[in-house]
């Protein structure tokens, strides 16, 4: 973050060469979920010659039949148009060689990148990156994370693999995949389930990799095309908020079973009547990331800072928060800062007894203190 003229933190609003901020993509899911046939799928879609893809390994992804040219050993040109490579020394880094390739004219002017990740893939580190590295955060925005869900053995794994459960509660969009040889029943136990553990998330249905692009693409905060928020999906208030009032009957439908993992999982939104002050806003981040931040897997939204008229989009994934970034407008006549929390056994008292720090910090660090203080009289 850089500093204002009176030493608090602004946003970054355009990269560092004035352009606009290219949306990066996050396409990840447990092994054998689909990943791989969606993006190739994906790459066929002229809607997506200007993109970027970035995996691990090409030999993984079976893109042979796709290829034109080859540009060195980690990148090679899709006759779709798309540019493909892999991951060098670290994501940060081969975002920041992409970027000035295409500076240099080196590879086509992608307008957006995919990065798709390994099946057993913690999305924690790799949204860090995302949101922190500065050669990443001059020059793109992320812009949504999809999570492909195996229809036919996805309660299995989720059952089974944190790693899954972790995956489909930070997702944006679940797509559920395999569904041409899953039968409905199992289907519809699948999403109800996924719904419960991620109300947040728009969930689809695909059948050999056959999705809309539309569908996850510009699922973020951020559309470079339309410089306007497509805010009404990605918060779905309603269905979070509807999820509070069926959580404790579920966690103790579920508690018995060792399996569900997913019982840990909390997804709820507080709304804010008033906006913050920036000095609020450090405190509050200081606050929760110090005493909960392992348990933050994924905390998203609008909230007012000062100016009551622009909100800011914040996303944190556990200790690490992005930079806040400036909407020219409110998507609709609602005026409430809101943020949807995702936490691993934090429940939603516990966040709403910090959000005090966000308007009068002073205030609360003195209760705070009048507390102890009087602790310690009543024990003396």
């Amino acid at each position: 973050m850089s500093r204002d003229d009176r030493g608090g933190v602004r946003p970054v609003q355009q990269s560092a060469d004035g352009g606009d901020l290219i949306p990066v993509t996050v396409l990840t899911g447990f092994l054998g979920s689909g990943k791989t046939t969606l993006l190739a799928r994906l790459l066929k879609n002229p809607d997506l010659a200007d993109t970027a893809v970035i995996i691990n390994e090409f030999g993984e992804v079976g893109l042979d039949h796709l290829l034109v040219a080859k540009g060195d050993e980690s990148m090679v040109l899709l006759d779709s148009g798309c540019l493909c490579c892999t991951i060098s020394n670290s994501l940060g880094e081969t975002l920041g060689d992409l970027h000035f390739r295409r500076v240099r004219g080196e590879v086509p002017r992608f307008r957006r990148v995919l990065v798709e990740t390994t099946g057993l893939a913690d999305p924690a580190p790799i949204l860090h990156t995302l949101m922190t590295d500065y050669l990443v955060t001059a020059h793109y925005i992320f812009d949504g994370i999809v999570v492909t869900v195996d229809g036919t053995l996805g309660e299995g794994q989720l059952d089974e693999h944190e790693e899954a459960v972790k995956q489909a509660a930070v997702a944006d969009r679940i797509v559920v995949t395999k569904v041409d040889i899953t039968d409905r029943a199992r289907l519809d136990a699948l999403r109800h389930r996924l719904g419960a553990l991620n109300p947040a998330a728009g969930i689809l249905e695909s059948s050999q990799g056959d999705v809309d692009p539309g569908e996850i693409l510009h699922i973020g905060l951020f559309d470079p095309g339309r410089k306007s928020p497509d805010v009404q999906r990605w918060l779905r208030e309603e269905a979070v908020s509807a999820k509070e009032h069926n959580h404790e009957h579920d966690h103790a439908r579920h508690k018995h079973d060792p399996h569900r993992g997913d019982a840990r999982i909390r997804t709820f939104s507080i709304h804010l009547d008033r906006p913050a002050s920036w000095q609020g806003y450090a405190a509050w981040l200081e606050a929760v990331r110090a005493f909960r931040g392992k348990d933050l897997l994924r905390v998203k939204g609008l909230l007012a800072i000062e100016d009551p008229e622009r909100p800011y989009v914040i996303q944190g994934v556990q200790h690490v928060f992005g930079k806040p970034v400036r909407l020219p407008c409110w998507p609709s006549a609602d005026r409430r800062s809101r943020l949807i929390f995702i936490t691993r056994d934090l429940d939603r008292a516990a966040i709403e007894a910090t959000m005090g720090l966000l308007h009068d910090p002073a205030a609360v660090w003195r209760e705070a203190v009048d507390r102890a203080a009087g602790a310690e009289g009543r024990t003396s």
